[in-house]
């Protein structure tokens, strides 16, 4: 089509108009959301997984800022991998802020709440203009959108048996590879899955979420696992047992 209309004149005007509709309506040239002040602060304050909780609530007000960011940012607006990395560091971030409502008087994220509502289920986070829970994100947002079992080795419940919070955000550039590496670290802790004899002990992020690996967990750990893990399993895969192991609650602090 030409660029000239019958009476000699330039449709540039309506071409960029058409552009710059198509880019906010398709997301595709969205700006990466600044998770600078998060990574300063996961640098600082978390070490081989282990969250200073206390150097968190020193520095809340600046927690608070990055959680202004997250809440000024429209979510709809983001390419898929900013966007699934977008939920995750929001599923963390506002974690530490609901451990921080009431630091240092608990030892566990269950201390929080009470008899009729579990910690997840309280409304917390502002994203894309409501009041949602970490239930939400999780079960409404990341699983179901993303449909990616890797995320539950990105998302961290602050307990010691949860997947250890990373000590960087996650983007969307770096995003495949801090998914695998977060899933590979945790398959081949020993002291959160391991082999023993003909027996694959694991976290009970697999009984809860099975539905997310397939049904598979063996399958998982053979994609997953280092190798001489794959070698012990596939070494008597027919007669794998799957136990799981129990489940340790307690802040993930030092």
């Amino acid at each position: 089509m030409p660029l000239i209309n019958q009476n000699g004149h330039l449709k540039w005007a309506a071409l960029i108009l058409l552009v710059m509709v198509s880019t906010i309506s398709t997301g595709w040239a969205s700006t990466p959301v600044d998770h600078s002040m998060f990574k300063k602060l996961l640098m600082k304050y978390v070490k081989h997984g282990v969250v200073d909780y206390q150097g968190f609530k020193n520095e809340e007000a600046r927690l608070d800022q990055y959680l202004l960011v997250l809440e000024n940012t429209d979510s709809n607006a983001l390419d898929r991998n900013e966007q699934f990395a977008f939920f995750i560091n929001a599923y963390n971030a506002w974690t530490i802020k609901l451990i921080l409502s009431k630091y240092p008087g608990i030892k566990s994220i269950k201390d929080i709440g009470g008899l009729f509502q579990k910690p997840w289920s309280i409304k917390i986070a502002r994203i894309d203009g409501q009041l949602i829970t970490l239930d939400y994100i999780e079960h409404e947002i990341l699983r179901p959108r993303f449909k990616d079992p890797r995320v539950h080795f990105a998302i961290n419940c602050a307990a010691r048996s949860c997947p250890p919070l990373q000590s960087e955000p996650f983007t969307g550039a770096e995003l495949e590879t801090q998914l695998d590496q977060a899933t590979e670290a945790f398959i081949n802790d020993p002291a959160s899955n391991r082999l023993e004899g003909q027996t694959l002990h694991v976290s009970k992020i697999f009984k809860w979420f099975k539905e997310d690996f397939n049904d598979d967990i063996v399958g998982f750990f053979l994609k997953n696992g280092n190798e001489g893990l794959v070698k012990g399993i596939e070494s008597s895969q027919q007669k794998i047992k799957i136990e799981y192991l129990h489940y340790d609650w307690s802040l993930n602090g030092p």
